[in-house]
This record gives C-alpha cells, structure tokens and sequence, in this order.
C-alpha cells in the first residue's frame, strides 16, 4: 500500500518539525495498515537491499526477541570522493562503536535506515516485567475482541482483555478509536509465529496470508482526521508516545527513552548495504552536520534525557554512551589547550615538560602504548583501514575545535538564558562543484590553531638560530609537537586551498569617503 501523506498545517500551531510529520505517519498508518513494524529512512536514502527488512524482522519475530523495540542498519554513502578527508563515510562510528554497543542493550538510535516495533514507539513497556508487563497490562485495557480467524484462543488470554480507563487511554494516545483498537492488533501481530514449540502465544501458521479488509470512505476520513493540526492537543505525543520533541535529534531522545523503559535494539549489518544514501561533500556543510549534533548533544544533557537520570531499567554500560554523547563537546575546551601547546612552548622557549625524568617517560611510553594496540584492535576487530582510521582522528580534532565548542556556548546560552543562535552560511564560489567552499564562523578557530602553530614554528626556529646558546631539543620537541597538531588540521586546510589546487579567493570590503561600497578580489 503506497500512501502520500501531507498533515495539515495552521498559522498558530506547533507542528513540531520533522518529529510532528513522523507521528502523524505513524497515526495515520496505524488507520490504514497498521503494520506491527515501521522503518524510518530519510528523504536522501534509499533500500539497497531488500532482504534486509526480512533480516531486522527476523530479530524481533525471533523467540526471544520480544523486548527488541528497533533494529539499527549502518549508513552507508554515496557520492563521496576516495580520499574521504573529511570521514563523511564515518566508518569508525559505524563499524566500531555502534559494533560494540550491540552487546549492551544495543546500539543508540542514529535517524535513517531503523527499523522500530510499533508498540515501542507508543510508550508501552517492554514484556516481562513485574510492575508494568508490558502494552496488554499498563495504562491501556483493551476489550476489542480479534477476529477468530486470526487469534487462537490462547492469544486472547495473553493480551488479557479487561476493562481500561477510556478517559486515560484517550489522553494518552488521542480521540480516535481507529488508532486505540489497532493497538492489540499490532501488538499481536508482532509477535512470532508459533510453528515450533518453544514460542508461547505466537500467531497460528497462516496468519500472514489473510486479506486486509479494502479501506471505506468513513476509514480514509478517520485516517485524515488524526494528522489535523489539533489532534496531538492535550495527549502525550511526542512526550511518551511516538517520536519525542524538543531536541533537534528526535531519533536520540526516542530511543534513549525506549533503553530506559527496558527495550533492548540490536545492530543489523547486512552483507549488502541495506540502504544506501547521501551525505555532506564538502567541510563546511560537514561541520554543520557536527554542529546540529552537537548542539543536540548539549540540550539533552541538560534535560530529563541526561543518562543520570535514566531509570534501573537502564544498564549502567548502556548509560555510558549516552552520558558521552552528552559530554563529547565539553571535550573540546580540553582540545584547544592541547592545540596550543606547542605554540605556547615554542614562543616561550620552554618545553612543556621542564624535565625528562625517568617517571614522565614511564607514564609516556605506557600511555602510547596503550593508545596504539587500542587503535590496532579497533582497526583489526572492526576491518576498518588504516587510512580510514587516520581519517576519522583527524575530523575528530577538527570538530572538536570547531563544531564542538561552538555547540557547547549555544547551548549554555539557550539552556541558562533562552538566547537562541545560529550560524549562517556563506557561499564563496558558484556551480555545483563539489569542493565549493563556503565560509562560516566555525572554521575561524582551526584557521587560528594553524596560523599560531606555523608563526609559532618560525619564531622558534629564528630564536635558536640567532640564540647564543641554541637549545634544539626543546626547539624540536616543540616544532614535532605543533606538526602533529597540523597533521591533524590538514583536511580543513585543504578545504580552505581547495581541493583541486586553488587557492582561496580573499575579499576585501572598503568603505571610501564617497560611501561607495567596492570589493577587491585576489587569489587563483
């Protein structure tokens, strides 16, 4: 069944953005089909493997893969050029930490390419447990009785049809009884077929094949009546139910709450690319993409969404990587310091350790070696390249001293003062090319980095040439230091010279006493 759905919209109405369309799909798919499972791709993906729907289902129809509320697949991109300088592929995200945080309650929900359990998404609690039970025993009591020809006598006993409070189930979920009576039919429905012993309350065998009953007028009119502007009034859509609002990542926030409500997800990477898609070419639209992120990070660590806060239901490793989603941008103050280092020891011309005693270069040579056979397992484990390692190290130190921080003063300025900012982006060459540049704020303090640790170099090296007594192991310690660091920041220097051997393009506005305004162009 293909289905264009377009919400209506009103002067004076929140819609909520993409989380507000989502939920309405979600309604008026639960009118129209009410399939027990949803995938959720974005506008610029595509599937690239159809069998993967049958693999994510195969999870949560599994005995035991009741308590599974998504499956998430890899992003996987198109349209980017080899060299990768700007790790728009993110293979270290994706083939290593998303990897590793399958074996803790399952990976944290990235957006695209997820494939969710219906009746996760409406709030209720994973089964088995003691003081909720899941759908059939929480705040909803549902007495719609399944049709025989689909439900065996034993299902009936286990989605357990009592009474409900109408006045509680319609300020949860909304006035339509379309949507509330479908709601044990998903759950029933998403359950596994029982054609081997050991799965209890599953569906009979030929479940599946039963025809759908065709859509009246009444039907289709109900299924326009719940994505009108109004509907979500005075309900709990988009606080407990659906798609969570109030953060940029919506995709976040939701599944963070299904982990604390007790469901599990699991990590699905497919022989062939499940789906396939496009992503930022260039280092400012990439940096961009960082910044939303981060932002979002930001608001949720200062929200009831802090992984601190979550419940027990959550396990202490699966808080972990939320909690570090929510820091990861405080780390960039640490970053800048450690960018400026070497320039600050080379333009005092002392070394930032005075002395190198047997203890420090202890610490050192345990710590270097620590970080290393880390990287080599992570390389080895995950069948990541060297080279795509590297990458993504070097983007990591540009978005920390770029996005990052930028993200963490949005933040405290929109959670202590309500100020909301952003940053504009401004285009410096035409076309369609793909290494067109175009200049924002967030690029102002690697650019400094560079500049400070080259005028640092130079400055140092002058000094010892013209000192006395010339001290060149503090001198080269220095400058291999601040080489390192502009190892790192080669990519956005390369963004800036673009790619294909120009060079940036330099404007200047003057202001003369006739108050004409005139530019002056230089450059390749």
């Amino acid at each position: 069944m293909l289905v264009y759905v377009s919400r209506e919209k009103r002067p004076g109405y929140d819609h909520n953005k993409k989380a507000g369309a989502m939920n309405a799909l979600v309604r008026v798919s639960a009118v129209m089909s009410n399939a027990p499972f949803i995938l959720k791709l974005d506008c610029d993906h595509y599937v690239y493997n159809s069998q993967a729907f049958r693999e994510g289902m195969c999870f949560m129809m599994d005995g035991s893969g009741d308590r599974i509320g998504y499956v998430q697949f890899p992003q996987r991109f198109e349209g980017i050029d080899p060299s990768d300088l700007y790790a728009n592929h993110n293979t270290f995200f994706f083939d290593v930490n998303m990897r590793a945080l399958d074996g803790i309650m399952g990976p944290v929900c990235v957006g695209t390419g997820c494939l969710f359990r219906r009746i996760a998404l409406y709030g209720f609690d994973p089964p088995r447990f003691k003081e909720h039970g899941g759908c059939s025993s929480c705040c909803f009591r549902q007495r719609r009785k399944i049709k025989s020809s689909v439900a065996a006598p034993e299902e009936t006993d286990f989605l357990r049809m009592e009474d409900y409070d109408e006045d509680e189930t319609y300020k949860k979920f909304g006035r339509s009884s379309f949507v509330i009576n479908s709601i044990p039919i998903a759950e029933f429905q998403g359950r596994p077929l029982s054609d081997y012993p050991s799965v209890k309350n599953g569906r009979p065998p030929g479940a599946l094949t039963i025809p759908r009953d065709i859509l009246d007028a009444y039907t289709i009119a109900e299924a326009i009546s719940v994505i009108s502007c109004d509907y979500e009034n005075k309900t709990e859509w988009g606080r407990r139910v659906g798609w969570i609002y109030g953060s940029v990542t919506e995709d976040l926030v939701t599944g963070y709450q299904m982990h604390s409500r007790g469901w599990k997800s699991v990590y699905c990477i497919t022989k062939r690319d499940a789906f396939r898609g496009t992503t930022s070419i260039n280092l400012t639209d990439r940096l961009h993409q960082v910044l939303r992120w981060s932002s979002a990070s930001i608001e949720i660590f200062f929200s009831r969404n802090n992984a601190l806060l979550a419940s027990r239901r959550m396990k202490f490793l699966q808080k972990i990587p939320y909690l570090n989603l929510g820091i990861c941008p405080f780390i960039s103050i640490f970053l800048i310091v450690y960018c400026f280092l070497p320039a600050l020891s080379l333009f005092s011309g002392q070394f930032i350790v005075q002395e190198l005693s047997l203890t420090f270069l202890t610490y050192l040579l345990a710590i270097s070696l620590t970080t290393s056979t880390l990287a080599v397992l992570e390389i080895k484990w995950s069948g990541i390249s060297l080279e795509e390692w590297w990458w993504n190290e070097q983007f990591w130190l540009i978005g920390g001293t770029s996005a990052h921080i930028i993200a963490m003063l949005q933040g405290l300025l929109k959670v202590t003062a309500g100020i909301e900012t952003s940053f504009i982006l401004k285009s410096m060459s035409g076309g369609n090319d793909v290494d067109d540049f175009k200049l924002t704020s967030l690029i102002i303090l690697p650019i400094v980095i560079i500049m400070v640790n080259l005028i640092a170099i130079v400055v140092g090296f002058t000094r010892a040439i013209y000192s006395e007594i010339p001290q060149w192991s503090r001198i080269l310690g220095g400058v291999l230091f601040s080489f390192w660091v502009l190892a790192h920041l080669y990519p956005c220097a390369k963004g800036l010279m673009g790619r294909k051997g120009r060079t940036t393009a330099i404007v200047f506005l003057v202001r003369p006493p006739r108050h004409h305004d005139f530019a002056v162009v230089g450059g390749h």
